[in-house]
């Protein structure tokens, strides 16, 4: 499944780093793509959108 979010935290490249480190730590195989000057962040994953979206405020990101 593909997920598009709006992380309006998302600031730089480390906060790029961090929600990807984030979201492969629940699944290995994502394709995570970021960009911080649109605050979007593509998914493509097996996880569900629920835990994806825990995995990226418990990174300490806001999920809009």
């Amino acid at each position: 499944m593909t997920l598009q979010l709006t992380v309006p935290d998302l600031a730089c490249s480390a906060c790029v780093d961090t929600v990807t480190k984030a979201i492969q730590a629940i699944d290995g195989a994502a394709q995570v793509s970021a960009d911080p000057k649109t605050k979007q962040v593509d998914v493509t994953t097996t996880a569900s959108d629920a835990a994806v979206k825990q995995a990226v405020t418990d990174a300490g990101y806001t999920v809009a």
